[in-house]
């Protein structure tokens, strides 16, 4: 008895051992930050003076500045945007390419490219494609005559610009969740749509997309989070103008945080980018339950 006792303590003992290394990281660098942004809400702190308690004053200020709820709009801006229109290419290209077409490796690779490429990278590769003087797709309009648009010094028009950027960056990762997920629906029940005379369009709404639901559902939550998660795009492309309409509000946590070293405010910032992010998902997991076909 004492023998097993022993045994069992000492394979405790290098079970921890084992995961004492990830635990630390996950102490270090996920839930001391937490608790530390918990704290920095309610205090002031330069990275030179120590840390001061203020109270509510960083929530006044936040929720007091206009710029914040601006941020705030054009985060759902681009959200509302670049969502649906993600969802729908990469689903068309998927169920496009679900078949078998010579090359359709190089098409797979192709759409997959820009999510192994850096961020930073491809904004400054769609500013140039951006400019007004210069940029590649003003030079395209003016020679098939038709007029140049100020894509990034209009303010919708900037907002088009990133949401066009930021629905070519992320396709090709949800191009593939697309892909695997058809090819796991049982091909038994397309021959038994065919069979009982159903067209294309009736085999996809009613079997192709009820059948994809919890891809679908999965796609729209790792969209959201990136989304909201925005910052190389408008950073590189328009600095957040033109006045403050590509202004994100992860932009706006890095303003506070890195440039006016107001790190309290920074922090509330942060805390309001993190509620809104789990209420939204909180809501979508809430309509999965109706919406979600497990079944598959």
């Amino acid at each position: 008895m004492k023998s097993a006792k022993r045994l069992k303590k000492s394979e405790n003992l290098w079970g921890f051992a084992f995961i004492l290394p990830q635990l630390t990281g996950l102490i270090l660098f996920t839930i001391g930050p937490v608790f530390a942004t918990f704290y920095l809400c309610f205090a002031e702190w330069d990275f030179i003076n120590p840390p001061k308690f203020v109270g509510g004053l960083n929530f006044s200020v936040i929720f007091g500045d206009p710029v914040f709820y601006k941020s705030i709009i054009n985060t759902f801006i681009f959200a509302g945007g670049t969502i649906p229109l993600t969802i729908i290419i990469s689903l068309f290209l998927a169920v496009l390419t679900n078949r078998k077409i010579s090359c359709l490796s190089i098409y797979r690779t192709a759409y997959f490219l820009p999510m192994v490429t850096s961020s930073v990278s491809i904004a400054l590769v769609w500013y140039w494609l951006y400019a007004p003087d210069f940029g590649l797709i003003n030079l395209m309009l003016s020679k098939i005559g038709l007029p140049e648009l100020p894509w990034l010094a209009d303010t919708w028009w900037a907002r088009i610009a990133i949401i066009i950027m930021s629905v070519w960056l992320q396709m090709g990762y949800n191009y593939i969740i697309f892909i695997s997920g058809l090819k796991n629906i049982p091909k038994i029940y397309y021959e038994a749509a065919e069979i009982d005379g159903a067209n294309k369009f009736q085999i996809f709404f009613k079997i192709t997309l009820p059948m994809l639901s919890p891809v679908t559902f999965f796609v729209v939550i790792t969209l959201l989070i990136s989304t909201f998660n925005m910052f190389n795009e408008s950073y590189i492309l328009t600095r957040g103008g033109p006045a403050y309409a590509t202004y994100t509000l992860v932009m706006y946590v890095f303003f506070k945080a890195f440039q006016l070293f107001r790190m309290g405010e920074a922090a509330v910032a942060s805390l309001v980018l993190f509620a809104l992010v789990g209420v939204i998902t909180m809501i979508q997991f809430r309509l999965s339950r109706r919406m979600v076909n497990y079944d598959v």
